[in-house]
């Protein structure tokens, strides 16, 4: 499969897409239908297909795909959960001189399509629906949905009827562009292989896929260390900063670990000085704080230390705990950059009970906030300050679902080490943060590079030592 990369579009915005696509609606289902065809074609093995067609237009794609298939000499069925109900769909129904069967009474086929219900399904399935979908798939040797799984809430993932687990398609068909759904959970579990079918429409989407790193990170020549310079802050829990500067050093030009006593050091170049001393060092302006700091009052008195300093600042784990404490408008406030790296349970005890999906979730934190968010999990969502640099399109990028094995004590330590550590980068003409922009996707993508790597079984302890060849394999030089 061709990597991850594009526009995101939700339902409202597809529909504007294909409106705008200067060509009929008409022509645009003959092209989604024969991609569909196409597919079936390609991975079907030349086996027995049913093709089960919704009263939408999705429905509609599956009945252009079956005349075309039919065309081609393959045995192909279709079974209709109802009558068409659009016009496309009708018209596309008239163009099939096939029997169409009863969808809860058809025979499985090898190859299944799902064409029930594709973008736009905004009330939950029937579970008399979800069931039938269930044993379809579980029968047949290959299954594909036509846009979405059906049951999957196309803006946020939502479970609308999806069947049970066990019951997977092996190939989704994004139509035109990628929707929320095949990346924000429970739906994108459903979805582990997206293939993009162009149908010739270009929409204007806010949110984009994060799937490649930053390639303009290396030093100039006429800088020095000091122009990549990185705090990381230590406290209760020693470990957990040294993964994060640890992380921080391959990329950063000088890497601190500031601590209140001499530790064993992890990493010879690291050096060691406590937070006074580095807050009076002019020469750093990127600090990152919170991987193991503790709650208590020294924590907090090191996190409002570093509020009040005109620094750029990544704010992570213990520390997200204390700024719920101490309010938002810490942040908001600030004159340095802040990147603010939640989990789900720091989010809302950050942000409360935001509504709508996590795209919107995440753009809502950010403008609370005024600070770049990364919206951490099994779907990360970045929402980030930076809307206009020509390395970012768009102002929220969703990461693909990344190796589950970073879910393991440390991950989101070396994380945060990464983001503070490109957050430091700076262009040596520059006066301030530089090139921020980057931090809050460079990371994450790099972050997942590093555990495609590695493979099964990592450990934080493993992810600083593939840094290095995460960083050639991800483009950046």
């Amino acid at each position: 499969m061709t990597p991850l990369s594009g526009p995101i579009l939700t339902a409202a915005e597809m529909r504007a897409a294909e409106l705008g696509a200067g060509v009929p609606l008409s022509v645009l289902m003959e092209r989604a239908g024969a991609a569909v065809a196409e597919a079936v074609w390609r991975y079907g093995g030349g086996r027995e297909t049913l093709i089960a067609c919704g009263p939408g237009n999705n429905g509609g794609d599956g009945y252009v795909a079956a005349r075309l298939l039919k065309a081609r000499g393959l045995e192909v069925r279709v079974a209709a959960l109802a009558a068409p109900k659009t016009e496309l769909a009708i018209a596309a129904r008239a163009g099939w001189d096939g029997p169409v069967e009863d969808f809860y009474n058809a025979q499985p086929a090898p190859v299944f399509v799902d064409a029930l219900f594709g973008t736009g399904l905004s009330r939950r399935l029937d579970r008399k629906i979800a069931a039938r979908i269930e044993e379809l798939c579980t029968w047949a040797k290959f299954a594909i949905a036509v846009d979405l799984p059906s049951g999957a809430g196309t803006d946020d993932g939502a479970d609308l009827g999806l069947p049970e687990e066990g019951a997977w398609f092996n190939l989704i068909l994004a139509l035109g562009a990628y929707k929320p759904a095949h990346f924000l959970f429970p739906a994108a579990d459903y979805c582990p292989h997206i293939q993009l079918i162009d149908i010739g429409v270009r929409g204007t989407a806010s949110a984009f896929v994060a799937s490649r790193g930053w390639t303009n990170t290396a030093p100039e020549w006429r800088s020095h260390k000091y122009h990549r310079a990185v705090c990381v802050v230590s406290g209760n829990m020693a470990g957990a900063a040294q993964l994060a500067a640890c992380a921080a050093a391959p990329i950063a030009g000088i890497t601190v670990l500031a601590t209140d006593a001499a530790q064993p050091n992890p990493v010879a170049s690291i050096i060691q000085r406590p937070l006074d001393k580095v807050l009076a060092d002019g020469r750093f302006k990127t600090f990152v704080i919170g991987p193991g700091l503790g709650i208590g009052p020294a924590a907090r008195a090191k996190l409002e230390a570093l509020l009040a300093h005109d620094c750029s600042l990544v704010i992570d784990a213990d520390a997200l705990t204390l700024l719920a404490e101490i309010g938002l408008d810490a942040v908001r406030n600030r004159k340095g950059e802040t990147i603010l790296t939640p989990h789900e349970g720091e989010f809302r005890r950050l942000f409360g009970s935001l509504g709508g999906s996590k795209i919107d979730r995440a753009r809502a934190a950010r403008e609370r906030a005024n600070a770049s968010v990364i919206y951490k999990g099994a779907d990360t969502v970045i929402a980030s300050r930076f809307k206009s640099h020509p390395h970012v399109s768009g102002d929220v990028l969703v990461m693909p679902p990344a190796s589950p094995w970073l879910a393991s004590a440390g991950t989101g330590d070396v994380l945060a080490g990464l983001v503070g550590a490109f957050m430091a980068c700076r262009d040596p003409q520059e006066i301030g943060i530089g090139f921020a922009h980057a931090a809050p996707w460079a990371g994450p993508v790099l972050h997942r590079q590093i555990a495609e790597l590695i493979g099964p079984g990592l450990t934080a302890d493993d992810m600083p030592h593939f840094i290095r060849s995460a960083m050639k394999a991800n483009g950046y030089v």
